[in-house]
């Protein structure tokens, strides 16, 4: 389940997906410390092949695809329609890459095809962990490669729980979710992480903590990153299907609680995040 409650595959393929790609602009600049890490943990050289699971509108690809050139090829999968439509879009004529609408978890990947797996944010909502990196696996030579970035806990996640728990002084808490529920911080526990990976057959994993600042004004201001608060992320999910007064009251009481955190025109708050590598035996 989402941290609305929504099935995260129904919330995903559907109005979640659609939210997230209209405000695809802004979730590059504010997820764009972490695209840096994991581009510079991902080793890939000209002619390899790439799987980004969970890719969105494409960015992580459309540069990976880069990196590997024409004898290359990088293949995108994602339930979200909409994301998708985007990264079409904007993937250049001639570039060797595909994007294929389905769950990662149970896709029917070539065997023993790829020399990369690869994800920003996009494993930590299987239904079935275990099963769905089992199947990943299936994807990768021999010494082939998995780098993927999640989240760690909540609590030192504020820039996502900042605006839920002002959300949450006007509407009622999320339903809670149970450590291994699927989620945005369901990979928070580095020994769950560690038990899925190998118990799937991955090698020489290791997990490396990154502490980031996220801008939630995208370098616009405090009320842009009101604005982005209320419209995409736990907070907005919160929010969805109240009235706009509920929503001008939580605009208001966001706007003084991200007050002391601006700086210029941004509005900088702690992001906590693993590095997840591992190799294929």
């Amino acid at each position: 389940m989402s941290d609305s409650g929504i099935p995260d595959l129904a919330y995903w393929s559907g109005a979640g997906g659609e939210q997230w790609a209209a405000h695809n602009d802004f979730t590059e600049r504010l997820f764009a410390p972490v695209a840096a890490v994991l581009l510079a943990a991902i080793d890939a050289k000209p002619g390899e092949r790439i799987v980004d699971v969970g890719c969105g509108c494409g960015t992580l690809a459309l540069v990976l695809a880069k990196r590997v050139g024409p004898t290359g090829f990088v293949l995108g999968v994602d339930v979200s329609p909409a994301m998708l439509t985007r990264a079409r879009r904007l993937a250049a004529s001639g570039m060797a890459m595909e994007f294929v609408e389905a769950d990662a978890g149970t896709y029917a990947f070539p065997h023993g095809s790829f020399d990369w797996l690869v994800s920003r944010h996009g494993v930590m909502f299987f239904d079935d962990p275990p099963r769905a990196f089992a199947n990943l696996r299936t994807a990768l030579k021999p010494g082939g490669h998995i780098a993927f970035s999640c989240f760690r806990s909540p609590r030192d996640n504020p820039w996502a729980m900042v605006p839920l728990q002002v959300a949450c002084r006007f509407v009622p808490q999320p339903p809670k979710l149970a450590p291994d529920d699927p989620g945005p911080f369901s990979f928070a526990d580095e020994a769950r992480v560690r038990r899925i990976l190998a118990g799937a057959g991955f090698a020489e994993i290791a997990l490396k903590p990154l502490d980031l600042e996220f801008d939630l004004a995208g370098d616009r201001g405090l009320d842009a990153a009101v604005a982005h608060a209320i419209e995409i992320g736990p907070a907005s999910r919160a929010l969805r299907g109240h009235s706009a007064e509920t929503r001008t009251k939580v605009a208001a009481a966001m706007r003084e609680t991200l007050g002391p955190y601006r700086r210029g025109q941004e509005v900088r708050l702690g992001a906590a995040v693993w590095l997840v590598t591992a190799r294929n035996p």
